[in-house]
């Protein structure tokens, strides 16, 4: 038996229960990992609370860790025990151990710690699908990026800064601005205190942006579709303030025929090759320094509902891990 986070049903953060759960021998084509550090995200309290359905309860929280192979199942070639991992997907990380398919793990390369591994890899992965495919952002590129001081946009600063991007950041608070900024941001809202729209069409000379990238969901739409130029992509992949309702598709018409877009990691990573690819990249841009993982916070897994609370009440920055 080894200690887990489960919910027997969905709910408030209170639904998190520190509990034995029962791990057996890995399956055909599965790996056994310990974990050392897990992530913490925001699909985590999608799925805690029922906005994202689950299939089966009781089930293991979270999405996101980083171990070592300690078995290995019929059918695995790729990986031996005592091998250094992480993974950003199946849901089960928030346990001591568990049982994976092996076809979701990468391995670690040796300047990537397990701590910043479990703080970035769906984080980091989420920037790098978005950043570079879902809209290829360069030199000659002006985006507004939304929650720019959370745990994705404090990545997507540095990273776009990378790419030679024009960067403005918003986030809920003047500390958090300034984060945004020193990670990379070329000008950064509070948009409490700050019309976002307005900002942004000063900032760019009344041109509007690029790309809108928005994780925030109800409290940015529609304003966030005013910030883009005509044929602009407005690419939505979170729900941090609530879904978006009652989407006004004819309206991208009148707005300059813009584009919308609702990404997944899942599905940019669905084939084994893509997701060695852009695990690969990740790893590349870290060890080279161009993008810095800070861990900001550090819970033991028991408190997993304090750190829920946390996240939702905005009181986090960066990144956040537990500790098995």
């Amino acid at each position: 038996m080894v200690k887990a986070i489960r919910i027997h049903e969905q709910g408030g953060p209170e639904k998190l229960v520190w509990e034995d759960v029962e791990v057996g021998a890995p399956g055909d084509g599965e790996i056994r990992v310990k974990h050392h550090a897990v992530g913490l995200n925001y699909i985590d309290t999608y799925q805690r609370s029922g906005l994202y359905p689950l299939a089966k309860l009781p089930a293991v929280m979270g999405m996101e860790g980083a171990g070592e192979v300690v078995a290995v199942g019929s059918g695995v070639s790729e990986f031996k025990e005592g091998d250094r991992i992480a993974y950003a997907n199946p849901m089960g990380s928030y346990s001591e151990e568990r049982n994976m398919i092996a076809d979701r793990a990468v391995k670690l390369t040796d300047g990537v710690s397990y701590d910043t591994a479990a703080a970035m890899m769906l984080q980091g992965m989420t920037v790098r699908y978005l950043l570079r495919e879902t809209y290829k952002v360069g030199p000659e590129t002006t985006l507004l990026f939304h929650a720019a001081a959370g745990g994705v946009g404090l990545i997507a600063c540095q990273w776009a800064k990378h790419l030679g991007a024009t960067i403005i950041g918003t986030a809920g608070s003047d500390e958090k601005v300034a984060m945004a900024k020193e990670a990379g941001a070329t000008h950064g809202i509070n948009y409490n205190t700050e019309n976002f729209v307005d900002r942004v069409k000063e900032i760019t000379g009344g041109n509007g942006v690029d790309v809108v990238y928005d994780s925030i969901g109800q409290d940015t739409y529609p304003a966030s579709l005013d910030c883009l130029k005509p044929l602009g992509l407005f690419v939505t992949f979170g729900n941090a303030s609530g879904p978006i309702k009652n989407f006004d598709v004819g309206g991208l018409g009148g707005k300059g025929s813009l584009y919308v877009t609702r990404p997944t990691l899942f599905t940019y990573t669905a084939k084994r090759e893509d997701l060695v690819a852009n695990a690969a990249e990740l790893f590349e841009v870290v060890e080279s320094g161009a993008v810095k993982i800070k861990v900001n916070q550090t819970y033991p897994l028991v408190e997993a509902a304090q750190a829920h609370r946390d996240l939702e009440s905005r009181v986090t920055t960066g990144s956040t891990i537990f500790k098995p």
